[in-house]
C-alpha cells in the first residue's frame, strides 16, 4: 500500500469512538462511580450534621446548620470534581498495564483521540457526579440564591475546572507504573481544599497556614464558585481562579502528550 492509498485519519470522529468506549466502561462498571461520588456525600453531611451547628455560628450571622450548608457545600463540590479526577488516573493505569494503550498505538487512529475520549469521558463523569452532589447538598439544606445566568455560568466554569485537573490526572495515570499508585498520586488534590477557605474562613487560621490558604489555587476556586452560586460578589477570585486552571490544563496536557509519545 502507497502512501497515497493509506487512508487518512480523523481526530473527531475517532475521539467520539474513543470517547463512546470510556462511557461504556462507566456504564459497565457504576460502582467506580458510585466510589467517587460516595466520599464527598459522606463528608457532606459530616460536615453539615456533626460540625455544622459548632462551624456556622462561628460564621457570624446568628448562622447555623443552614448558613454553614450554603458555605461548605462549593467545597464539597470541588472535591466531588478531584474525587472524580483520581478515577481519570487509575483508568488511565489500567489502560496502560493492560497493554490497550499500546494496542492502540499501532492501529490507524488519530493518536489524540486516545487520550481526548479519556478527558472528555471524565469531564462528563464529573459534572454528572456533581449534579449528585447538589442534589444531596439541597436535600440538607444548602439554598442558592443564583438565577439562570449564575447556573450557566457556574457549570461552565466547573466544566473548565474538571478539564484542566483531567489533563493532570491523564499525566498522573500515563506516570503511574501501577494502578495502586495511580490511585495515590492525586490524593493531594482532595486534601488541599481542606487547606483552603472551604471549610472555614482563612481569617481563623494561624499565620503560616493563612498565608499559604490564600495563595494556593483552591481557595480562588471555592470562593468563585461560592460567589456564583449565592449570587455574591466575586472580586478578583474569578481572574486567579481562571489563570490558575489554565495552567494546570496546559502543564497537564503538554505533560501528558510527552508521556504518551514517549516510546514504551
Amino acid at each position: 500500500m502507497t502512501a497515497a492509498t493509506i487512508p487518512r485519519v480523523h481526530p473527531l470522529r475517532d475521539s467520539v469512538t474513543m470517547l463512546r468506549r470510556n462511557l461504556k466502561r462507566m456504564l459497565r462498571y457504576p460502582s467506580m462511580t458510585v466510589m467517587l461520588v460516595g466520599m464527598p456525600v459522606v463528608f457532606l453531611l459530616l460536615f453539615v450534621y456533626v460540625f455544622g451547628g459548632t462551624l456556622g455560628a462561628g460564621l457570624g450571622g446568628g448562622g447555623g446548620r443552614a448558613e454553614y450548608a450554603n458555605y461548605v457545600t462549593p467545597a464539597i463540590i470541588l472535591m466531588t470534581v478531584m474525587s472524580a479526577v483520581q478515577g481519570t488516573a487509575i483508568s488511565i493505569a489500567m489502560d496502560m498495564t493492560e497493554g490497550i494503550i499500546t494496542r492502540f498505538r499501532t492501529m490507524h487512529i488519530a493518536r489524540v483521540s486516545v487520550l481526548t475520549g479519556h478527558v472528555l469521558g471524565s469531564v462528563l463523569q464529573g459534572l454528572f457526579a456533581v449534579a449528585i452532589v447538589i442534589g444531596v447538598a439541597l436535600l440538607v439544606g444548602f439554598r442558592p440564591e443564583a438565577g439562570p445566568l449564575g447556573w450557566l455560568a457556574t457549570t461552565g466554569f466547573l466544566a473548565f475546572m474538571t478539564f484542566a485537573f483531567v489533563w493532570l490526572c491523564v499525566a498522573l495515570g500515563l506516570k503511574s507504573k501501577t494502578v495502586e499508585t495511580a490511585s495515590n498520586a492525586p490524593m493531594p488534590l482532595i486534601l488541599l481544599p481542606f487547606l483552603g477557605s472551604g471549610f472555614v474562613p482563612t481569617e481563623s487560621m494561624p499565620a503560616g497556614l493563612r498565608w499559604f490558604a490564600e495563595h494556593q489555587p483552591f481557595t480562588p476556586i471555592i470562593e468563585t464558585l461560592r460567589g456564583l452560586l449565592m449570587n455574591e460578589p466575586i472580586g478578583g477570585h474569578v481572574w486567579i481562579a481562571t489563570a490558575w486552571c489554565a495552567a494546570i490544563a496546559l502543564g497537564g496536557y503538554l505533560w501528558s502528550k510527552r508521556l504518551y509519545n514517549r516510546q514504551s
